[in-house]
């Protein structure tokens, strides 16, 4: 684990409601690192021009809408999650023997989903809906996918726009459909739906089909509630923030930027995942 005074940051468009600073620093602090975490906005197509502004301090960034794709396109490798959803949302920089940059994408949404659902007791899902159909769709369905989903129906206001969203899941080893929200009332009933919409983009789930107690996850967290989980409430579904998506993604974040990999466990994870949960409010479980 390197001690040496590393930046990171998280990048997007608007930025400045982000909790990851929060998060990230209550993690780093925790473990002793003279590192620091910071917003910053990077205007659309600006990605790039971004990278080639830091210097050899920067170790990594995490990467928010709109610069998903932006950040695959950047990447020198990838993770088989990145690969399969064409989504990037971590870049962890390392540094050659000529002292080049190299960057390696990896997606930590799919988990933060996964393990956000999970900490409601979902832990299967058999038919789920997504809806939008942005990069985080794409990361929605391999998490469906992770949960044993056997049918995701995507609904969209644009379907012509995301039937790349099917084969995302050919490559997750899942059947995807594509809906208007004028069709949302035919789709198969769901026990789970993940909306990955903003939260000031109003669109009700009033008639979308669900089983008894459906859970809805609401990848929108700021503010919170949102409308929709009041709504999905209201009616009798679970609702989960995605606050609790975020931080759990950003857990999996850590041990990128301090291990160098998803699967290397941090020193005292469970005082670092404490801290950084109850940093923002959050229970850890």
């Amino acid at each position: 684990m390197t001690t040496e005074i590393r930046t990171l940051a998280v990048v997007g468009h608007p930025i400045a409601h982000s909790f990851s600073p929060t998060l990230h620093q209550a993690a780093y602090d925790h473990l002793g690192l003279p590192w620091k975490y910071v917003a910053v906005d990077v205007q659309p197509g600006e990605l790039a021009g971004f990278l080639d502004s830091t210097d050899s301090s920067l170790r990594g960034l995490s990467v928010t809408m709109p610069h998903k794709v932006a950040a695959l396109e950047a990447s020198n490798r990838l993770d088989l999650l990145s690969e399969r959803t064409g989504s990037v949302n971590t870049l962890l920089c390392d540094y050659n023997e000529l002292g080049q940059r190299e960057l390696s994408g990896f997606n930590t949404d799919v988990l933060g989903i996964v393990n956000a659902l999970k900490d409601s007791g979902v832990h299967q899902a058999h038919h789920v809906a997504v809806i939008g159909g942005g990069a985080t769709a794409s990361s929605a369905i391999a998490a469906a996918s992770e949960l044993g989903a056997e049918h995701i129906s995507v609904v969209v206001r644009t379907p012509q726009k995301a039937f790349y969203l099917e084969a995302v899941g050919q490559e997750c080893g899942v059947n995807v459909s594509v809906h208007s929200f004028d069709q949302m009332s035919n789709i198969v009933p769901v026990d789970v739906a993940i909306s990955t919409i903003p939260g000031d983009v109003e669109h009700s789930l009033e008639s979308l089909p669900r089983t008894s107690r459906a859970t809805l996850l609401d990848v929108a967290y700021n503010p919170w509630p949102s409308a929709r989980g009041t709504q999905w409430s209201a009616a009798g579904g679970e609702v989960v923030s995605g606050l609790r998506m975020l931080a759990h993604q950003a857990l999996i974040q850590a041990r990128i930027f301090v291990g160098g990999s998803p699967f290397e466990v941090l020193p005292d994870e469970s005082g670092v995942k404490s801290a950084m949960f109850a940093s923002v409010g959050l229970e850890s479980l």
